[in-house]
């Protein structure tokens, strides 16, 4: 067991004004299973980065046991993977990452094959075994299941489980759940730690809100009460004092109004300390704000349908065909492993050129908006963003503030966007859209996870009809949505 103690800990970028971390204290043990949580652009990944040494920062941050980071960056990979993996664990044996991968349920002939031949999901879990089989460093593990298909994530989950201590970064609440036994998160004004899983730091942080807001209201009632009463108590002290002229007993008249001023100051220090009570609450508050989507009626009760399709590359179809139709206020999810084609699907639906079996039929004059998987490519002003895509600017502003962004981002280059703000701002667009399917892939990916109860709960009270690839088990639940599912065919 070793301990990792935060003290003071203050940071910013040099490029921005606002610190990400200011006088933070925090302490952790490294037998912890630890889930980092916070909404996107709270310095999640910047933490794991300043716990590794990339960033010189004021404070002190302490520890006695070195750090790896995953996912490492790996160079030359057209070469065999074990030869990869033998230079991020060098006194790995091979008996060992068969053991690891056998854990992982990863064919053992992947150490053969080369690097780049490999799945995501395949090149996720060997770079996890070989990380752990760094025996006595502490692993810091970011993201591990993004584009990893729902099968890969429970295999993950399971790996997870058996190993000791780590420090995990995930927006996926099946994953937190089902693996880690504290959770951390970056709030609004600091940090805390608690013991549980993400189900019960939930549970609590929503219960501690409840809470602040009810105290909250009362003070707001007690403390407009307390100002009437001490108005009301120097006004008759004044009166009082006022009537000391002409009165045969002055000295009575004048205690009676002192007590009355005695009462008006005890009065306006109950305020006072009501008052400093109230600033004290709602500080780390996160309010889930309903979101609203453009959806259009279309005019007929089927919108798209596919009949016996499939993507083909190299002359194979990837999968087998699929026939499925989707309808007015249907949720449709494509499912299947990754490489099943289920991308291709949807941009053949968008009109890309590609080879493919099959038939697909869209309705004359059908809108449709989009969300790609990776939003990596965009820069520029959300101004001019918003501009070039012709959205309404101010209303696509406040969905990006409902979801967490402050107004400094208003300021910044989109390149310089946390991956999670990147994607918020192609779902805050598909939302400003009018459209009558909207066609989503992956776009929970890097999303925090208040943000992903929004959408959820927006999909929800507007029920439009959609496409979508996702893979996150709870967000698929909680949509009631049609899976057609994508049987991958074998080389």
């Amino acid at each position: 067991m070793s301990i990792i103690r935060a003290e003071k800990l203050t940071f910013s970028y040099p490029s921005s004004f606002d610190p990400i971390f200011e006088n933070v204290d925090f302490q952790l043990d490294t037998d912890w299973k630890l889930g980092l949580v916070g909404r996107n652009g709270r310095g999640k990944t910047t933490l794991l980065r300043l716990l590794l040494g990339e960033f010189e920062y004021s404070g002190k941050l302490i520890h006695s046991v070195p750090f790896d980071y995953f996912p490492p960056t790996v160079s030359g990979g057209n070469r065999r993977t074990e030869t990869v993996l033998l230079e991020i664990c060098p006194f790995a044996q091979e008996w060992e990452f068969l053991r690891e991968l056998s854990c992982l349920k990863v064919a053992q002939d992947v150490l053969q094959r080369p690097f780049t031949t490999l799945s995501a999901g395949e090149q996720t879990k060997v770079l996890l075994a070989a990380l752990f089989l760094n025996e006595g460093r502490f692993l810091l593990i970011d993201e591990p299941t993004n584009h990893l298909d729902a099968e890969g994530r429970r295999q993950i989950a399971d790996y997870l489980k058996r190993k000791k201590g780590f420090i995990l970064v995930s927006h996926d609440r099946y994953l937190l759940d089902e693996c880690t036994d504290h959770i951390m998160s970056l709030n609004r004004n600091g940090i805390e730690v608690q013991s549980g899983n993400y189900s019960s730091w939930r549970e609590n942080f929503e219960r501690q809100q409840q809470f602040e807001l009810s105290r909250n209201e009362r003070l707001k009632k007690e403390i407009s009460r307390m100002k009437q009463s001490a108005r009301q108590a120097a006004m008759w002290s004044d009166r009082t004092e006022a009537s000391k002229r002409g009165a045969a007993d002055k000295g009575y008249v004048g205690h009676k109004a002192a007590k009355m001023m005695k009462r008006s100051k005890a009065a306006e220090t109950r305020k006072e300390r009501a008052i400093e009570e109230k600033s004290g609450l709602l500080k780390n508050t996160e309010r889930e704000e309903s979101l609203k989507m453009q959806s259009l009626i279309y005019r007929n009760e089927k919108l798209v349908s596919f009949f016996d399709v499939a993507a083909v590359y190299d002359g194979r179809c990837v999968c087998d065909p699929v026939t499925f139709e989707i309808r007015s206020g249907e949720r449709v999810i494509l499912c299947g492993g990754n490489g099943s084609g289920k991308s291709s699907l949807l941009k053949l639906l968008l009109g890309e050129s590609a080879e493919h079996t099959g038939i697909i039929t869209t309705g004359s004059g059908l809108k449709l908006s989009y969300v790609p998987q990776d939003a990596e490519g965009i820069k520029g002003s959300l101004t001019d963003f918003a501009q070039m895509h012709r959205l309404d600017e101010s209303l696509f502003k406040t969905v990006l503030r409902k979801m967490g962004f402050e107004r400094v981002q208003f300021e910044k280059d989109m390149k310089d966007f946390s991956a999670g703000q990147k994607k918020k701002v192609m779902i805050a667009k598909s939302l400003c859209e009018p459209a009558h399917l909207y066609v989503w892939d992956e776009p929970l990916n890097y999303i925090d996870l208040y943000s992903r109860i929004q959408i959820e709960q927006v999909i929800e009270e507007f029920s439009p009809a959609m496409l979508l690839v996702e893979h996150d088990v709870y967000f698929a639940e909680k949509l009631n949505a049609k899976a057609v599912r994508l049987k991958r065919r074998n080389p």
